[in-house]
């Protein structure tokens, strides 16, 4: 079955994470490694200034711990990770680091700038070396 099921989490929809996280518990096998990612997008240096102190550090923080309470719903062992990049770019390149055979990700209704630019879902099912599942 599946070896490594990478879960990128968007923090600011945790419901949508622990149905991915769900979704990875029915799929995986007794020796699965269950990744939940989360991925800061990287702020400009310069904006550190406009930010209040310790702004990326203690968000990291909440996202680790948002990640945790994931993680707690179940007994299996999931690994925490958590990177500062662009989205569907890190994501990509963490699948590949970690040797991802799947990665599940959660879908929800896209807003105008998805439609524009396209969202981070789209970019990853398009270009991932790897089976990609997207949970709605």
């Amino acid at each position: 079955m599946f070896k490594t099921i990478l879960l990128p989490v968007d923090v600011a929809h945790l419901d949508e994470g622990q149905k991915t996280l769900e979704f990875a518990l029915a799929v995986m096998s007794p020796d699965t490694a269950i990744i939940l990612l989360y991925v800061m997008e990287d702020i400009p240096n310069w904006t550190d200034i406009d930010l209040p102190p310790n702004f990326k550090e203690n968000s990291m923080e909440s996202a680790r711990k948002a990640l945790e309470t994931i993680a707690e719903t179940t007994d299996k062992a999931v690994q925490i990770e958590t990177r500062v990049g662009h989205a569907y770019s890190t994501i990509l390149k963490e699948a590949e680091a970690m040797n991802a055979d799947l990665i599940i990700l959660a879908s929800h209704k896209p807003g105008l700038k998805e439609y524009f630019i396209g969202s981070n879902t789209t970019k990853v099912v398009s270009h991932a070396n790897c089976s990609v599942v997207v949970v709605r």
